[in-house]
C-alpha cells in the first residue's frame, strides 16, 4: 500500500504554468534545456522577452533578460521517518519526521532571489519543463516536519515529504553593438558576459511507503523507499508501534547536517575575507577622461566626498572638483563588450558595489580603494559608432546600473534587470 498527497500550503504562491504530460515528467530526472541540441534555447520574441539576435534600441543598453541554458530535475526527499504500525495500532498517526535535505531557491551568487531578473529566469524554467516551480525565495527547511497519515495496514513504513529539485544554468541577454557582414553596425541582443546557476523546487508532496509497495522508478516515492532501507534488520524485526531506527536515514541526516555546517563555515570565511582591508591595485588607465551623463539632461555621475555615501546624479560645475570625471582602467574587450574599472579623478577611488549589500536589489554604487575585485569591474555595452550612449553592468552581481528618478542627488543603484524605461542608458562624454 502506498500513498501520496500534495501539501496544499506549499501549492500556494507557486507560479501557475501549463503542465505537460505526466508520463513524460515522471521519467524526467536529468534533461538538457529546451532546444539544447540546436544551441541555447531562445525565448519567444516579445517586447519584454527578446531572443538572441533580435534588434534592440539604445534605451535597452541598460537592461538585461535571462535565458535558460540547462535544466536538471531530481526527485528529492526533504523529510523522512521510519515508522512501524502493529496490529491494533492502525489508523491515524501524527509523525514527526527528520530533515534529510534542505533546498533553498536561489539565482546566481546571492543565495537568494532578488529583483525581477531572478523571478523571470525561474518562470522560464517552469515554462520550459511544464512544472509549477517556486519563483520567489523560500526553503524546504521552513516547512513543518509533521505528517498526519491514516495507516490502514500494519507494517514497516517510510513517512516522508519530498519534492522535485530543479537546478541548472542561465545566461543573460544584453543589448550591444554588432558589426554586420556588410561592415555596418546595428544594436542586437547578444549573450552577455555574465551567467550563473539556479535552484528551485516544485510543491512538496507527503506520503507513506512500505517495502512491499511497487512504486514508479525515479519518483519521489521511490527515493523514500530507498531511505526506508528494506534490507536492514529494522525492516524485518518485530518492533513496537512508532518510530523505527534507520541507520540509512540517520546517516542521511548526518550528511545533511554536515553539509549545512560546511556551507555556514564557507559563508563565514567569505565574510572574513570581505572584512579584510584590500591593497590598492596598480591601475593601467586609458588617457581619456569622461563624464557619465544622462543623455540630453544636465545631471551626471559624481563620486561621493564623504565616506559611506554613494555615487549620485549631480550637475557638473566649476566646483565639482573632478568628482564627476572618470577614467576607464585595466580595460579588456571580449566579443565587442568592454570590461573596465571606473576610476574617479576627484577622490582616487574606484566605483564599486559595497560587499555587505551586494546581494540586495537597488544596492547603491559608491567608490572604494581600487583593488582587483569583481565588485569594481563593469561591463560597458555600447551604441553604434558615432553615438556615446552606453549601459553599465556590474561583473560580480550581474546587475545593471540605474536610478529611481531623475533628480539632483539621486543615488546610482543596481537593478537586476536594469531599468526598463530607458533610465539605465548613459552617455560617455569626453572632457
Amino acid at each position: 500500500m502506498s500513498h501520496i498527497r500534495t501539501s496544499g500550503r506549499w501549492a500556494r504562491g507557486l507560479f501557475a504554468l501549463t503542465v505537460t504530460a505526466a508520463s513524460t515528467l515522471a521519467a524526467m530526472t536529468a534533461v538538457a534545456g529546451p532546444a539544447a541540441a540546436a544551441g541555447h534555447p531562445k525565448p519567444a520574441a516579445t517586447a519584454d522577452k527578446p531572443k538572441l539576435g533580435d534588434a534592440c534600441t539604445s534605451a535597452d543598453l541598460g537592461t538585461r533578460h535571462p535565458f535558460i541554458k540547462t535544466t536538471e530535475v531530481s526527485p528529492t526527499i526533504t523529510h523522512f521517518k521510519g515508522w512501524y504500525v502493529t496490529e491494533g495500532t492502525t489508523g491515524s498517526h501524527s509523525v514527526s519526521t527528520n530533515t534529510q535535505t534542505s533546498i533553498s531557491v536561489s539565482v546566481g551568487l546571492t543565495g537568494n532571489v532578488q529583483g525581477s531578473f531572478g523571478t523571470e529566469a525561474l518562470g522560464m524554467v517552469g515554462a520550459s519543463l511544464g512544472l509549477n516551480v517556486q519563483v520567489t525565495y523560500s526553503s524546504t527547511s521552513s516547512v513543518s516536519d509533521t505528517v498526519n497519515w491514516n495507516f490502514n495496514q500494519p507494517g514497516y513504513y517510510g513517512v516522508y515529504k519530498g519534492t522535485k529539485k530543479v537546478t541548472g544554468t542561465y545566461g543573460s541577454l544584453n543589448c550591444n553593438r554588432v558589426q554586420q557582414g556588410d561592415g555596418s553596425w546595428a544594436l542586437k541582443w547578444i549573450e552577455g558576459s555574465d551567467s550563473g546557476s539556479y535552484t528551485t523546487y516544485t510543491a512538496l508532496e507527503e506520503g507513506a511507503v512500505r517495502c512491499e509497495d511497487k512504486v514508479p522508478a525515479n519518483s519521489i516515492m521511490a527515493k523514500a523507499k530507498v531511505l526506508l532501507d528494506c534490507g536492514s534488520p529494522a525492516a524485518t524485526a518485530k518492533h513496537p508501534a512508532g518510530p523505527v531506527p534507520s541507520a540509512k536515514a540517520d546517516q542521511a541526516k548526518h550528511d545533511a547536517d554536515n553539509a549545512a555546517k560546511a556551507a555556514k563555515a564557507a559563508q563565514g570565511m567569505k565574510a572574513t575575507r570581505a572584512a579584510k582591508p584590500v591593497p590598492r591595485a596598480a591601475l593601467n588607465c586609458q588617457s581619456g577622461v569622461y563624464r557619465i551623463d544622462v543623455p540630453g539632461k544636465i545631471l551626471n555621475w559624481s563620486a561621493p566626498l564623504l565616506a559611506n555615501d554613494g555615487i549620485r546624479l549631480r550637475e557638473s560645475t566649476f566646483f565639482s572638483a573632478h568628482l564627476d570625471n572618470w577614467r576607464l582602467c585595466n580595460v579588456t574587450e571580449r566579443n565587442g563588450v568592454i570590461e573596465a574599472s571606473l576610476w574617479n579623478w576627484g577622490n582616487g577611488g574606484c566605483a564599486t558595489i559595497p560587499a555587505d549589500i551586494a546581494n540586495l536589489e537597488q544596492a547603491y554604487l559608491t567608490t572604494a580603494t581600487c583593488a582587483e575585485d569583481d565588485l569594481q569591474r563593469f561591463y560597458v555595452y555600447r551604441d553604434v559608432p558615432g553615438s556615446s550612449k552606453i549601459g553599465l553592468q556590474n561583473k560580480y552581481t550581474g546587475s545593471m546600473m540605474g536610478y529611481d528618478r531623475y533628480a539632483d542627488g539621486e543615488l546610482i543603484r543596481q537593478f537586476s534587470s536594469g531599468r526598463q524605461d530607458g533610465t539605465g542608458t548613459y552617455a560617455l562624454t569626453g572632457v
